[in-house]
């Protein structure tokens, strides 16, 4: 008996096991793919991700508003380097408008912000990151 097919209920896609050629992934896969590279890659440099997204009831998202969440903040950030991530799919999608406008906001207090067009994308744009800053990774692989 062939097994269940398992289905993400927020985005009704089809969760995927693994990279399959020729299935769009979506958003979520790919940050999760990068957040799975970046803690296995950098183990003593901390990952987080921003809430400001995914399908919300009217209660839970003013909820969310009053708590300081904000639509358009980058999905990612690594603290110790000041660096936010913006996750696309690596077939299309662009920042929206409110989500340039804190790009822009970020960047002005010296941060760095990049747009991650899919996991191998963003991937690359973090290690050429490392180099570009010769950050000292004690304890951690380059790649």
């Amino acid at each position: 008996m062939p097994s269940p097919k398992r289905y993400n209920l927020q985005t009704r896609r089809k969760i995927l096991p693994g990279v399959q050629p020729g299935v769009a992934r979506s958003e979520h896969e790919e940050q999760c793919e990068l957040v799975r590279w970046f803690r296995s890659t950098y183990l003593n440099v901390r990952i987080c991700a921003i809430p400001n997204g995914g399908v919300r009831g009217k209660i839970a998202g003013g909820r969310l508003k009053n708590e300081g969440v904000s639509a358009g903040v980058p999905d990612l950030f690594i603290p110790a380097w000041s660096l936010w991530i913006e996750m696309k799919r690596a077939d299309g999608g662009t920042p929206s408008p409110v989500q340039k406008d804190w790009i822009s906001y970020l960047q002005t207090i010296r941060n760095t912000v990049i747009v991650g067009q899919g996991f191998e994308n963003a991937r690359e744009k973090i290690c050429a990151f490392v180099q570009n800053n010769a950050l000292h990774l004690s304890s951690t692989a380059l790649d």
